[in-house]
């Protein structure tokens, strides 16, 4: 099958690439002519295990292939997977433009191949608030003309940055949203062409869902929204230990003892970050401001994540009270991604925490084993905080040492060089990475999450 790839950030390029390696003949199209130049070449943009092998592969095997051709990228396609960003305000406004941009230009080419060319199917996958895809319909309706065939569909994605390639080849389902006839039924041309294309992914038994378009959109979004609040849940949780003495680690092992809530996604820490949650939790609030009806779940799972940062904070900041504060302090920073396996900082704590520390007078030392280009981006030109290559030249000469993402780097360093090199023998852990009764052995004051203070 002949498959354009709007877009080639994270969805774009893994979906391209993993429907490349099935056999299909895949175009990614994108508007940056450095990026397109990098991918002709065979190397990604982004990090993520196991994509560069399947990038060069099927480059090779000439499945795969990039370009800034509008024309070139849509005229033969059978099907054209909008993968674009979406970026959303502080109240969860989504910014459509990029997503109405190509609807104009879909509309435009299949204008000029007239009413005689095939009927193709435009697959909405960019995550969009419920109603997006029929608007798409329209959009391009309106620049295609009368008399113009296409099909529109909706096909969220799934993909845990990190382990994408792995989620995308071994689904645990793929959802996909088709237009409902005038009799009710779906349409069954589009029905057809996902349950061919996704075949390959699905021998594992998993199921292949089709519904209609708009129940396919909220699916990604009550996803989100409910991973989401099972985090504020165990850090709200973990709080409430802390306050009352109880350890978070062994109520999380009597929680999930219980198979009707299992263990996923039930893990203490700093708080979620990345391009889904934040974003996909202010949609669900956004929307429901639309139309009138409370969310309160979401916003209250969404205020607890945002004040999780800022309580890790205040640790920091009441430790350092009785000596001057945090003015003039060096804290050693390990971690600056959002979760590990992948470079993406995009709403990572560590940033929030590191911006706050300076804020305060503090000088930051970071590092992360491949986030450190993209957060250097982020956070700018800043002469109090350094950006190193090695997690024991961060921690060299620091009052305290804060965890932020746990990488398995970072889960059994050498403590005794560790403790010999710092300033002062202190370690704010966001992730919970170590026993407690191991820090106190080793003579450090150690701060975790719904856990007591050791030696403090």
């Amino acid at each position: 099958m002949r498959l354009t790839m709007v877009g080639t950030g994270y969805v774009g390029l893994v979906t391209g690439v993993c429907f490349s390696n099935t056999g299909n003949t895949v175009t990614c199209l994108d508007v940056d002519p450095s990026k397109i130049e990098k991918l002709r070449r065979g190397q990604s943009p982004i990090y993520e295990p196991g994509l560069d092998e399947l990038l060069e592969r099927n480059i090779a095997a000439g499945r795969l292939k990039f370009t800034l051709d509008k024309d070139e990228a849509y005229r033969d396609a059978d099907a054209i997977f909008i993968c674009v960003g979406t970026p959303s305000d502080d109240r969860g406004h989504t910014d459509l433009r990029y997503i109405e941009r190509a609807a104009d230009d879909i509309g435009a080419v299949l204008k000029a191949l007239g009413p005689k060319a095939a009927a193709k199917l435009i697959v909405v996958k960019s995550t969009v608030p419920v109603g997006t895809t029929h608007k798409v319909r329209d959009r391009i309706r309106a620049a295609a003309g009368e008399g113009i065939r296409f099909h529109v569909a909706d096909n969220p994605e799934f993909l845990k940055e990190g382990d994408a390639i792995n989620d995308f080849n071994k689904p645990d389902r793929v959802v996909c949203g088709v237009e409902v006839k005038p009799d009710g039924t779906l349409d069954e041309r589009a029905s057809e062409l996902f349950r061919t294309l996704y075949d390959p992914f699905v021998r594992n038994g998993h199921p292949i869902y089709i519904m209609d378009i708009l129940s396919a959109e909220m699916v990604k979004y009550a996803s989100n929204n409910f991973l989401a609040t099972k985090i504020s849940f165990i850090n709200e949780m973990a709080n409430l230990c802390e306050a009352y003495g109880a350890d978070i680690s062994r109520v999380r092992e009597g929680m999930c003892a219980d198979k009707r809530i299992g263990n996923q996604f039930l893990y203490p820490g700093v708080g979620y970050g990345g391009s889904c949650f934040p974003k996909d939790t202010l949609a669900c609030i956004m929307m429901g401001e639309t139309v009138g009806v409370p969310v309160q779940v979401s916003r209250a799972v969404h205020e607890t994540n945002q004040r999780q940062r800022e309580r890790f904070f205040d640790k920091i900041q009441q430790h350092f009270k009785g000596a001057g504060g945090l003015a003039g302090k060096t804290l050693a920073f390990w971690g600056l991604a959002f979760k590990p396996r992948t470079d993406d900082v995009r709403e990572a704590p560590a940033l929030t925490l590191i911006r706050r520390a300076v804020g305060f007078g503090a000088k930051a030392r970071a590092f992360d084993p491949v986030a450190s280009e993209t957060a250097a981006h982020e956070l700018g030109e800043n002469p109090s905080v350094t950006i190193t290559r090695d997690l024991y030249d961060a921690a060299a000469g620091a009052d305290a040492l804060v965890i932020c993402t746990d990488w398995d780097d970072f889960k059994s360093p050498d403590f005794q060089r560790l403790g010999s090199i710092m300033s002062r023998r202190v370690i704010f852990d966001g992730r919970n990475l170590y026993r407690t009764g191991q820090m106190k052995e080793l003579g450090f004051v150690y701060h975790s999450i719904g856990r007591a203070t050791v030696g403090g």
